[in-house]
């Protein structure tokens, strides 16, 4: 009889997110505790921090120092690993505080030990050398820094970490990001006196050089703004004049903010269109007007006061269009509760449609998976904390919208719902994920609120050929917190997908069918096609 050559034998692979194999502590509920390496704990950590923010189990001074001590950490040993994975979390995962805050340490790590990134001469078959120079502290700076008040963010976080004296490299990089961020509309966006550094405070800190005339006739401006000098305004900076032609006409008449064209043109953001305009205006044309030209963030967030204010429905039939629009949506960089957010905050059902599309596309990383496939949702009370002090979703509402949308997508899906016991949560096929998301979000609290996660996989396995397990991986202690590597037969794959990213893990990962992942965003996803072809799983950057 064969021993090895059988239908069910699986090629032997590996995924980057690692473990001890027998554990050395316990989790925040007392159960095994598995510690992960420095890359692999940094990655589930940053792929779900949301900076200055408090966990159910951890407060958010220890979660930020932690954070800070890994980046440092982990840079000076592996630095190309650090600089792909810091670019990666800003462009990949989204992550917009958490990369701005790893690369600031990074880079405060990498100054501080300067024979770290120091010049590699490289001699190839001693025909010629070739001079190797790996991403230095200011690449690492300019690669995070993608939206136009981002170089004021970092900059802020540098004095209150570091004190005002930024190293060279630090300006440069800096600079080289206000070159390429800093426009006419940005100004007009994100210029304002609620920062407690201006486009003109960085400039003047980083000694930014303009790349051309324009940019020259811009970056006096903001010197001129900042210090209220009285100047005649340079004839390049079209669409700051429009801005203040518009002002200047609203005075007299606000009816001409109704003007889409002019608005525009203008640069006005929906924040300064219903600012000046106050009650005197009629709100729903005012949208109407704006809709054309809002962002695609400020377009989600705003549905339910358009709403309110009665835009018509051809003009949200417009909108709508544009929010369902594959291109738009990958280039909104929106985490796909974002999506959820605005379809729990919108009272009117004619976005509903758009915010699934929307969200199908947000999701596009999540497979297909054939066979039968266990997906386990924690519940326990531990779940139930926001993602940060202006979300209004939770973890367990995270965790529920990638349980559902692999529950649509997989070929033959068992969601079950899991705390201090189970229940199973059966789906209509063709039906809405994100109706589905809040159906499952009701039941919370139906089964207990402990986190038994060993004990929730052996109740609910019937032979499923993998298990996805979307967690905070925080298991419990005693009878009911048994084993969780042991919960299924050794030959099953089980999927950690861990989304607030503690310290200890609660099975062993990254070989031996049991793999991790985590985050917000879908694009970790992808790892488990790979891992399921019998293919090494590496980072997803």
């Amino acid at each position: 009889m064969a021993k090895f050559n059988k239908p069910t034998t699986r090629a032997a692979v590996t995924s980057p997110v690692r473990t001890e194999t027998t554990p050395s502590t316990t989790t925040f509920e007392g159960g095994p505790g598995f510690a992960r390496d420095a890359k692999s704990e940094l990655f589930l950590l940053a792929v779900s921090n949301m900076v200055g923010e408090a966990t159910f189990y951890e407060p958010a001074g220890d979660r930020d120092s932690r954070f800070a001590e890994l980046i440092r950490d982990v840079v000076l040993v592996d630095r190309e690993w650090t600089v792909r994975f810091l670019a990666w979390l800003r462009n990949g995962a989204n992550m917009r505080s958490a990369s701005l805050v790893g690369a600031a340490e990074a880079v405060k790590a990498l100054i501080a030990n300067p024979a770290a990134y120091q010049e590699v001469r490289l001699n190839l078959d001693d025909e010629f050398s070739a001079t190797v120079v790996p991403s230095t502290p200011r690449q690492i700076v300019a690669s995070v820094l993608q939206r136009a008040d981002e170089p004021g963010e970092f900059l802020a976080y540098w004095h209150s970490r570091f004190g005002r004296n930024e190293p060279k490299a630090v300006k440069r990089g800096i600079a080289d990001a206000t070159r390429r961020l800093y426009t006419e509309y940005a100004a007009l966006k994100y210029d304002t006196a609620s920062k407690g550094l201006r486009f003109a405070d960085v400039l003047n800190r980083v000694h930014a050089v303009p790349g051309d005339t324009r940019q020259d006739d811009l970056f006096a401006f903001l010197q001129n703004r900042r210090f209220d000098n009285d100047v005649p305004l340079p004839q390049s900076l079209e669409m700051i004049a429009a801005n203040r032609q518009l002002r200047a006409d609203a005075a007299d008449n606000l009816r001409v903010l109704l003007d889409a064209d002019r608005l525009k043109a203008a640069g006005f953001t929906w924040e300064d269109a219903l600012s000046l305009a106050g009650d005197s205006v009629d709100k729903a044309r005012l949208w109407e007007a704006l809709m054309p030209s809002m962002g695609y963030m400020a377009a989600i967030r705003n549905l339910r006061a358009m709403d309110e204010a009665g835009v018509s429905d051809a003009a949200a039939a417009t909108l709508a269009a544009r929010i369902a629009d594959p291109d738009q949506v990958r280039r909104s960089r929106q985490l796909p509760f974002r999506f959820l957010s605005a379809y729990l905050a919108a009272p009117s059902l004619r976005w509903g449609h758009a915010l699934e599309r929307a969200l199908d596309t947000a999701c596009e990383n999540i497979p297909a998976l054939p066979g039968r496939t266990l997906v386990l949702v924690d519940t326990s009370a531990s779940m139930g904390a926001k993602l940060s002090a202006r979300s209004q979703v939770s973890a367990v509402q995270a965790a529920a919208l990638f349980g559902v949308a692999l529950a649509y997508r997989g070929a033959n899906v068992d969601l079950v719902g899991f705390a201090s016991g189970t229940f199973r949560h059966d789906i209509p096929k063709g039906g809405s994920v994100l109706q589905e998301v809040q159906r499952f979000c009701k039941r919370v609290g139906e089964v207990g609120h402990g986190t038994e996660i060993g004990e929730s996989m052996r109740r609910s396995f019937k032979g499923h050929d993998r298990v996805v397990l979307l967690s905070d991986m925080q298991t419990m202690s005693g009878y009911y917190g048994r084993d969780v590597n042991s919960a299924v037969p050794a030959n099953i794959p089980v999927y950690g997908w861990n989304l607030v990213g503690y310290a200890n893990a609660a099975m062993p990962t990254g070989s031996g069918n049991r793999h991790e992942f985590g985050g917000f965003s879908d694009a970790a996803f992808r790892l488990i096609g790979l891992l399921e072809s019998g293919r090494n799983a590496t980072w997803p950057f």
